[in-house]
C-alpha cells in the first residue's frame, strides 16, 4: 500500500502511537476518506482498510528492554533505506532482507530479531529459531482491497454499488478474523514452545522513550508531516473525549 501512496503508512509505521485497536479503529476511519482520495489519484481505488493485528518482537534471545534489542541483529524489509537508516541512528543493527529469506536468515543466525504478526510468525515458523516473543504492541499491520481505477472504470455503476457493499462487510469480517487469529496464533506457538516476555512498566516506558526519541525522524520520512500530525491530533481527540 505505501508503495501506492505513502499516506498509509500513519496507520503503520508510527510505533507505539497507538495503545489499542479501538484507536486504531478510530483514526483509520477518520483518514479513510483522505487516504482513499489519495489512492484514487495514483490510479486505485480502495474497497476496504483492515489490518492484521499488532506486530510483536520475536528474538532468538530474550528482548525486553530496549537494550536487549540493540544487541541482536535485527531484520529489515529489504529496498526500506529510510527505516534502515533510522534504526541504525536508534542504535540498532538492522539486517536488510527479502521475506523469503527471514526463516533461513535466523536459522543460519544472519539475524537473530524481527518485528512480526503473531499469525505471520506462527505461519512462517520463526518461533523455532526465534522462540521469545515480547508482548508489547509495537504497530498495527495495515492491509487492503484495492482495484485498478482503469478496471473500476469498466465495470457499471449498479454493480459498483454492490461491490462495495460486499466489499465492507468482507474488510469488517476479515479485520475481525484477523485480529482473533493474532491471539489464537499466540497461543498455538506457546504450545510448541514459543516464551512470551509480558511488557513491565518500567520496560513500557523504556520502549515508550525510544519511540518518541524517533518521531521527529519518521515524521516528514518514513510518515507525511501532515499525516503524522493529523494521526496525533484525532489520538488527542479520542482520548479526551474517553476521560469520564
Amino acid at each position: 500500500m505505501a508503495e501506492i501512496d505513502d499516506s498509509v503508512t500513519a496507520l503503520q509505521t508510527m510505533p507505539l502511537v497507538y495503545r489499542s485497536l479501538d484507536e486504531v479503529d478510530y483514526v483509520r476511519e477518520k483518514l479513510r476518506p483522505k487516504l482513499e482520495q489519495r489512492i484514487a489519484a495514483n490510479g486505485f481505488v480502495v474497497l476496504f482498510l483492515a489490518d492484521a493485528g499488532w506486530v510483536k518482537f520475536f528474538s532468538r534471545k530474550p528482548v525486553v528492554m530496549p537494550g536487549d534489542l540493540k544487541k541482536q541483529k535485527l531484520f529489515a524489509w529489504a529496498g526500506d533505506n529510510k527505516a534502515l537508516d533510522i534504526m541504525k541512528a536508534a542504535g540498532y543493527q538492522p539486517v536488510s532482507l527479502e521475506t523469503a529469506d527471514i526463516l533461513p536468515g535466523l536459522q543460519t543466525g544472519l539475524i537473530d530479531a524481527l518485528p512480526s504478526p503473531p499469525f505471520f510468525a506462527l505461519a512462517g515458523q520463526f518461533y523455532g529459531p526465534a522462540p521469545h516473543m515480547l508482548d508489547m504492541n509495537w504497530a498495527p499491520l495495515l492491509g487492503a482491497c484495492v482495484v485498478t481505477k482503469r478496471t473500476w472504470d469498466t465495470i457499471p455503476p449498479e454493480t459498483q454499488a454492490a461491490m462495495r457493499a460486499a466489499a465492507e462487510t468482507a474488510g469488517n469480517e476479515i479485520r475481525a478474523q484477523a485480529r482473533r487469529e493474532m491471539t489464537e496464533a499466540v497461543e498455538a506457538m506457546r504450545k510448541r514452545g514459543l516464551i512470551v516476555h509480558g511488557l513491565t512498566p518500567e520496560a513500557e516506558v523504556a520502549w515508550r522513550n525510544l519511540a518518541e526519541s524517533i518521531y521527529p525522524k519518521i515524521r516528514g520520512s518514513l510518515v507525511p508531516a501532515d499525516m503524522f500530525d493529523e494521526v496525533q491530533q484525532l489520538l488527542k481527540e479520542y482520548r479526551a473525549g474517553k476521560q469520564p
